[in-house]
């Protein structure tokens, strides 16, 4: 998933911007520090209901499950739709949910789920098996051209209907055995596809309302405004008032919504951390998205009950379009690479203990560290470059990082941009769009470098490599290497963990040389939480499933 927070403020003791202020939507607060007793703990209950305030960083580009692909989407999502497994609060493994259970067959190649006869859409449906299987269908169908589609590729003949190689549904590997039963055939043992599947691209959407409001397999479908919005998640869709806040409410219909603690949660996109923090302070949220740099040892020395530093399974990196010149050159991008300071932007810009990142996969996932050889420094950048054709940056055409608004994502690209200057004598242009228009920029290529960030969908190395596929729905960089395909969909087909593992080194070590990506560094996250709210347990995915919080 695409993050849009970023952890950071001015440093490198160079003359970085601050912080720009913005329109709060609820009020901005005062300017004091995080002092003892200057937190005022927002309220548990809003007219009698138990009511979640949490800062969501940025406006959604939309709530269709099928067609996001960032996390201030998911965060909304989770409470809204509900997959076959769920994910336990604590650590997040697979537990049953919209499928009450399932069977896996001896080859781990097919999965037999059973849907609870008891689960509803908000709107009184039964949900059943073909829901899944028409869903699956939708986000898989060429038409709709969803980003996320590969996350089935994992299924039998998926990928080929995915491409318009095959045309006969029937032949992809989704199987209604009853209305209560459904099957799914795979490709090759995949050991992390009972967390895959609880992903926002495998969450079911009601079809019959899609198609009431547009056409099913095509964009622009107006089901999820509030007034069309079907799901079947703990919580159903109540308002959606633009830059504003979005609300979310228990669903009554919920198979099992006894056991929804809260009544209602509130999204608010506020992109200004400063502004998110006083809101924080002033009582107006419970959680917010992100902390200040400047208020992180504040609130650990005076309020330490107050902020949450965790690990996060997360990479913050650049992205290169490679088909425009100069960066069309690999020893350009590996000269970039190598001009990048890290450690000073850990230690002076971010500050909240993130780990400098010299590959794409952070370190131990799920058994994976990539066997990096090491980082050379800025004399051998200068050779690279000199050998493309700029010897100390002389002739090198200006060149423009664009990053989504936030104050912070400016903090760190000014730093790179000096970095390159002093280190590579090349100019850099900066240019911030909003969040909407920035994936599309991304997506339709319309950049040079463009900020980014990769949080995992699930805990295996295969959720950070297999998105740089020739072509594949979140490469975005125009990149593509035949071995590199040819190693991630061999390790799709492994069943030996150790062999699979050994792909990923291999696949890896072209990416790290192609350097289509420069990566940065690997994410903490951080928060400020109310004391009040419960059940919310440090998770390396930053999930929290709605259905366990409650307010003190």
């Amino acid at each position: 998933m695409k993050p849009i927070f970023l952890v950071a403020t001015v440093g490198l003791g160079l003359a970085l911007a601050g912080c720009k202020k913005s329109d709060s939507p609820a009020g901005s607060g005062s300017a004091q520090s995080a002092k003892k007793g200057d937190v005022k703990d927002a309220p548990s209950r809003i007219d009698g209901k138990m009511v979640l305030l949490r800062g969501n960083g940025a406006e959604p580009s939309d709530l269709d499950p099928q067609l996001v692909t960032g996390v201030p989407e998911h965060m909304i999502l989770m409470g809204l739709f509900e997959c076959l497994t769920g994910q336990d609060p604590k650590d997040l493994h697979p537990v049953p949910a919209a499928a009450e259970r399932w069977e896996v067959s001896a080859d781990q190649l097919t999965y037999t789920f059973y849907i609870r006869k008891n689960a509803q859409w908000s709107n009184g449906d039964a949900v059943t098996a073909h829901d899944f299987h028409r869903s699956y269908r939708r986000i898989l169908e060429p038409t709709l051209a969803a980003q996320y589609a590969y996350m089935h590729h994992v299924v039998k003949g998926a990928q080929d209907y995915n491409e318009g190689k095959l045309k006969d549904f029937a032949q992809v590997g989704y199987k209604v055995v009853d209305d209560h039963t459904f099957q799914i055939t795979l490709v090759g043992p995949t050991p992390y596809f009972l967390s895959l599947v609880n992903h926002t691209s495998w969450m079911p959407v009601h079809l019959p309302t899609v198609e009431k409001h547009g056409k099913a397999y095509e964009r622009g479908s107006k089901w999820t405004r509030p007034e069309n919005f079907v799901c079947n998640g703990p919580f159903t869709l109540a308002k959606w008032e633009v830059n504003q806040f979005i609300s979310i409410v228990r669903n009554p219909k919920h198979w099992n919504a006894a056991a929804v603690k809260l009544d209602e949660i509130r999204f608010l996109p506020i992109t200004d951390q400063a502004t998110e923090e006083r809101m924080f302070r002033d009582g107006k949220l419970h959680v917010t998205d992100t902390v200040p740099p400047t208020k992180i040892e504040v609130y650990q020395k005076n309020s330490p009950a107050y902020i949450r530093i965790d690990p996060y399974l997360a990479n913050y990196f650049y992205r290169i379009n490679v088909t425009k010149p100069p960066l069309n050159d690999k020893r350009v991008r590996q000269a970039l690479a190598l001009a990048i300071d890290r450690e000073g932007i850990v230690k002076f810009v971010t500050k909240a203990g993130q780990i400098p990142a010299f590959n794409m996969t952070p370190p131990g996932t799920a058994g994976y560290t990539f066997r990096s050889s090491g980082s050379a420094g800025v004399a051998e950048a200068k050779k690279l470059l000199a050998a493309a054709g700029y010897p100390d940056g002389k002739g090198f055409p200006s060149v423009e990082i664009l990053y989504n608004t936030q104050d912070t994502h400016r903090s760190v690209a000014e730093a790179i941009q000096q970095m390159w200057k002093q280190n590579l004598g090349i100019e850099v242009k900066l240019l911030n769009q909003e969040w909407k228009v920035y994936l599309d920029s991304q997506r339709q290529l319309n950049y040079q470098i463009c900020r980014a960030g990769w949080t995992g969908d699930y805990v295996d190395p295969n959720t950070f490599l297999d998105m740089w596929l020739t072509g594949g729905g979140q490469n975005e960089t125009g990149w593509g290497n035949k071995e590199y395909d040819r190693l991630i969909t061999e390790a799709g087909r492994t069943a030996d963990a150790a062999a699979r593992l050994e792909l990923f080194q291999k696949a890896e070590a072209i990416l790290m040389d192609e350097m289509p990506i420069l990566p940065i560094y690997f994410y903490t996250r951080s928060h400020l939480i109310s004391p009040k709210v419960k059940g919310w347990h440090p998770t390396l995915l930053d999930l929290h499933p709605y259905e366990h919080l409650s307010l003190e």
